[in-house]
């Protein structure tokens, strides 16, 4: 069993990872729901936190279904992210999570994300300090290094564990590369195989089918899988590899009439959360990977992308429903 600090989040969990605008709490719901073990916020930034940001303290809003639930949090100056570890705690997550892995230049070019990557003295202060900030357990989730020259992971693992880190989440590329390539997941097994590391190790990065979930668990020998892009739109994920871990056989697809019901959860719980305009908004992004796999689907997909009003998006779910009744997914 896997434990990040006392909580135990069972055997080779399946974390759904922070993204932005996505892992929002209708999404995180969502994928509970389907057996996701942990779920994690959108990453939240240090310095919006601490100016009251009205985005970034919003995404602080968490509930009791979600839980365990982690908050993550990115930024590279100390203050910055001790006042916002005071933030979020009051929050009531049970988990805090650093962000030294997004590779987005907006927050490289602040020294965030994965661009501490580059100094992994500060990388490993920052992470002790946050420690001794909060009775919270922390985590960490990083990629590999900082390029294909830089890759230290092993090292860094073994560091950020001696300063107090209770799990680490490692995703398998270079920050070079982007999400471009295949994910390596070869250096993310030598951290786990190190002899000094006791903490959980979790892979993340290019687990999208249950058999490379289990491939990961089986080869690779880690203590669970991070699951990001496999899920937006596509809840089921978690589900799926559960199944496929148990019986070794694959759960049938969702149907018509699940795929809608869940697409109008996830729309009204969208709005009722940020509102109509964001609501209809965010959600967009998962209509294509809800219904993927439908022929000459263009024209319903346009309407659901390409309205403002919900009702519009509503309606267009309804005659996706009628128009397909009975078609079966693959």
């Amino acid at each position: 069993m896997a434990k990040i600090g006392d909580i135990d989040v069972g055997e080779f969990p399946l974390l759904l990872a922070p993204m932005e605008d996505v892992s929002d709490p209708p999404f995180r719901a969502l994928c509970k729901e389907q057996g996701a073990d942990v779920v994690y916020t959108e990453f939240i930034s240090s310095e919006g936190l601490i100016r009251d940001a009205a985005k970034s303290v919003m995404k602080l809003d968490i509930y009791e279904k979600e839980r365990p639930v982690g908050i993550q949090i990115f930024g590279a100056n100390l203050d910055s992210m001790l006042k916002s570890v005071e933030i979020v705690e009051a929050s009531g997550p049970d988990i805090i999570d650093i962000n030294f892995g997004c590779p987005v230049k907006k927050v490289v070019s602040k020294g965030a994300g994965a661009g501490i990557l580059k100094d992994i003295d500060l990388m490993v202060s920052l992470t002790e300090a946050m420690v001794k900030h909060t009775k919270l357990p922390v985590t960490v989730k990083t990629r590999l290094g900082w390029d294909h020259d830089s890759i230290r992971i092993v090292e860094v693992a073994e560091r950020l564990q001696d300063v107090g880190c209770k799990a680490i989440s490692i995703h398998g590329r270079t920050r070079a590369q982007m999400y471009k390539g295949n994910a390596n997941w070869k250096p993310i097994a030598e951290v786990k195989n190190n002899p000094r590391m006791h903490i959980p190790v979790f892979g993340n990065g290019d687990v999208d089918s249950p058999e490379r979930a289990m491939e990961m668990r089986d080869q690779y020998g880690l203590d669970g899988a991070m699951i990001g892009r496999a899920s937006i739109g596509y809840p089921w994920f978690f589900a799926e590899v559960k199944h496929f871990f148990e019986t070794g056989e694959h759960l049938p697809p969702p149907t018509i009439e699940e795929r809608v019901i869940a697409a109008r959860r996830h729309l009204q719980m969208a709005i009722d959360w940020k509102g109509e305009k964001l609501g209809v908004f965010e959600t967009r992004r998962h209509y294509t990977n809800y219904f993927k796999g439908i022929p000459h689907f263009k024209e319903y997909r346009t309407k659901m992308v390409t309205s403002d009003r919900p009702e519009d998006v509503f309606a267009a779910f309804d005659e996706v429903q009628s128009k397909f009744a009975g078609f079966e997914f693959v």
